[in-house]
């Protein structure tokens, strides 16, 4: 079970007496060490329902197990692999009837405990009961009951808060419910509570293998210790320079207690890379540096020098993204500078930002572009409800027979047309085997929704056929934009907004978001609007009517609900980027108050140093080192000089995490609009040549 393995690797697969720990750098290959030490266990005789392989996410069990499937054939499928979670469900299923658990409990998703915790708490405010949720997760993830929690509160809201818990845990008892954290603090009670049942799954148990260990929570390392037992047969693989969820719960103090609780602890290094170059690497090494070391290590590869890392500086945001684009553009098209690489795929390329509200302007930039691609780790622009609800609309004035949008659009906003009304109108629509548009103008229709109702459905279906036809004739981007907000006044859908949400604040980002997709939706039909990339041709671009436009949302939409494996480019946050490597990455917005995220005052004065800023200091710097090395052949960093903050424009520093990458002059300062020029004119002169060849084949007798 050694073969391919370096040295590092076989040693940590074939140590299998004691608890262990795998420190695994990035790109070390901690997938490959969990499935080969799986099948060397059961290769010394340990039957494979037996040991236990436990990820953070559904999607790495997925891997995992498949990993191990090929390796070891069908003994894998009997491989307990799977989450934290998932083992808590199943222990809570078979062992709960002792803490008065019925064996088909709930799981609650969070919109059902935000309801709850309204209930339990006495109050419609939803943002106050998200405000007491977040808390009180954070005291479940601690192993605090609404007990230990009022004992422990330092002010009032605390204490009101640890009230509120209490109520709250009386409710799931009585609905026969538990929320996700349950899922780990119950099976831990289980562990602690109740000696018969801990002797059973110890037994269960022969070895356990936990990946990503440097993000498991106090409450989940005391559950490994229970399940681990006196015999401690544990692999626990992880990297305290990848540990970057100390938001919710993670804490390198479990890495720190294995050596002290367990003095025969063997540690084991894997520091070669398999994923990036030298030059990427160096990059990762200096940056990580200045943070403390709990087990010194420092990541090499043998893939070569490789192209050096570079440094992107743009005007604002919107020329960030062009830039973002055009090396994009570049790369696929394998100028000089790229050394004819091999990698052109879209899926070969990833833009990772800090924070989600970054995706926006380079969605529009890569849409204009006409370049597929997908949001990972955070919600698309395209896919908030507001945007949804339009495109609903306009997905209904291309096609009437689009059944989801015209039920969309009817309900929002509402227009006096009630569920019994349309629940009718669907079911005679499938009686006649017609759209519910369709219906809307059947003679027979009368015949099942009454008079005073009737009036209110037809006039929608006239309404939407009046847009069409008005979107059909309205051309160019000045009147597309003055059409929109015309109609959106006309619907009140401002209003519809605001009755929606608790907060203005809210209510208004929601509006500036339909603002902007008007904006964009103007732009693309035309005209004298600057374009949404932040590029300003003078060229003016092609008028199209509304309807046009309409038509090419409903063609990109469809981008998003392809398969996994998609080509498309990926738009993601750091946090949601860990355990993925792309050939080429763009890590953007690397400016202070980004990343590093807001170490300052409201004044930009540096906060007195504490031991929580040095911490999340050490966490964000953590997270540069993470983006740095999901990069395989080439790393593109880039920063603004301004952003815009609300309707200012401000002021912004270079990321201090780019000196510290400490770039010798080899290091490539690159300007894409020059190649994007030399580009253009290279496709010009295609298109020239291309359709000269048609002229003469035309011609030809």
């Amino acid at each position: 079970m050694s073969h391919g393995l370096n040295l590092a690797q076989q040693e940590a697969v074939n140590y299998m007496h004691g608890p262990c720990l795998v420190l695994a750098g990035a790109g070390s290959g901690k997938t490959r060490v969990i499935t080969h030490k799986i099948g060397r266990l059961i290769q010394a005789g340990m039957e494979p329902q037996r040991i236990a392989a436990i990820t953070f996410t559904n999607k790495a069990a997925a891997e995992m197990r498949e990993r191990a499937k090929d390796l070891i054939g069908r003994d894998a499928r009997k491989v307990v692999v799977c989450t934290f979670h998932a083992l808590g469900v199943r222990m809570m299923r078979e062992d709960g009837a002792v803490l008065g658990l019925k064996r088909a409990f709930s799981i609650l998703d969070s919109d059902d405990v935000t309801k709850i915790l309204k209930d339990a708490g006495g109050t419609t405010d939803t943002a106050t009961a998200r405000i007491w949720q977040w808390t009180i997760s954070k005291w479940k993830n601690m192993g605090l009951t609404a007990r230990q929690a009022a004992a422990a509160a330092v002010d009032d809201n605390e204490r009101i808060t640890a009230e509120v818990m209490g109520h709250y845990e009386e409710r799931l008892q009585a609905y026969q419910s538990v929320d996700f954290d349950d899922l780990i603090g119950m099976p831990l009670k289980l562990l602690h509570d109740f000696p018969e049942v801990r002797a059973k799954w110890q037994a269960a148990l022969g070895h356990i293998l936990v990946d990503e260990y440097q993000d498991t929570n106090a409450t989940q390392y005391e559950v490994l210790k229970a399940l681990a037992g006196d015999r401690a047969r544990f692999t626990a693989v992880g990297d305290d320079d990848q540990s970057i969820y100390g938001w919710r719960g993670a804490t390198l103090d479990n890495l720190k207690k294995l050596p002290i609780d367990y003095p025969t602890l063997k540690v084991i290094k894997l520091e070669q890379n398999y994923r990036s170059t030298s030059a990427i690497l160096r990059a990762a090494n200096n940056v990580i540096g200045p943070n403390p070391k709990l087990f010194p290590k420092t990541l090499f590869s043998e893939l070569g020098e490789g192209e050096p890392v570079r440094i992107v500086d743009a005007d604002t945001e919107l020329h960030e993204a062009e830039r973002a684009v055009a090396r994009i553009v570049s790369l696929r098209a394998g100028d000089a500078t790229t050394q004819g690489t091999q990698y052109k795929e879209f899926r070969d390329f990833a833009i990772l930002y800090r924070a989600n509200h970054q995706a926006r302007i380079f969605e529009q930039a890569l849409r204009r572009a006409q370049i597929p691609y997908k949001v990972s780790g955070g919600q698309s622009f395209f896919d908030r409800a507001e945007i949804k609800d339009l495109c609903g609309w306009f997905r209904l004035w291309v096609n009437n027979d689009d059944d989801p949008a015209f039920l969309r659009a009817i309900t929002t906003p509402k227009r006096g047309i009630g569920h019994t009304t349309l629940a009718s109108l669907g079911t005679f629509a499938s009686q006649y085997k017609l759209s519910l548009f369709a219906a809307l103008f059947s003679p027979s229709l009368p015949s099942v929704i009454p008079k005073r109702t009737l009036e209110g459905v037809h006039e929608f279906g006239r309404y939407i056929n009046d847009l069409e036809y008005r979107a059909r004739r309205t051309m160019g981007a000045e009147d597309s934009r003055t059409f929109m907000l015309d109609w959106l006044k006309e619907i009140d859908y401002e209003r519809h907004l605001y009755e929606g949400e608790d907060s203005e604040a809210a209510a208004a980002t929601r509006w500036n978001n339909v603002l902007e997709f008007v904006d964009w939706m103007s732009q693309r039909a035309g005209g004298s609007l600057a374009d949404a990339s932040g590029a300003n041709d003078n060229d003016e671009t092609e008028r199209k009517s509304l309807l046009e436009v309409a038509q090419t949302i409903s063609l990109l939409s469809t981008i998003s609900e392809r398969e996994q494996d998609q080509n498309v480019v990926t738009l993601s946050t750091l946090h949601a980027s860990k355990g993925l490597e792309w050939p080429h990455v763009l890590l953007i917005g690397v400016t202070e108050g980004l990343l590093p995220f807001k170490l300052d005052d409201d004044n930009g004065r540096q906060k007195v140093v504490s031991d929580e800023t040095t911490q999340r200091l050490q966490e964000e710097r953590r997270l540069m080192y993470v983006g740095i090395t999901r990069a395989q052949r080439s790393l593109a960093v880039s920063w603004t000089k301004k952003r815009k903050q609300g309707r200012d424009m401000v002021p912004c520093l270079p990321s201090r995490f780019i000196a510290e990458m400490g770039l010798d002059k080899a290091t490539t300062k690159e300007d894409p609009r020059e190649k994007l020029k030399a580009l253009r004119a290279e496709f010009a002169r295609k298109a020239q040549d291309s359709a000269a060849a048609k002229a003469a084949a035309a011609a030809a007798p």
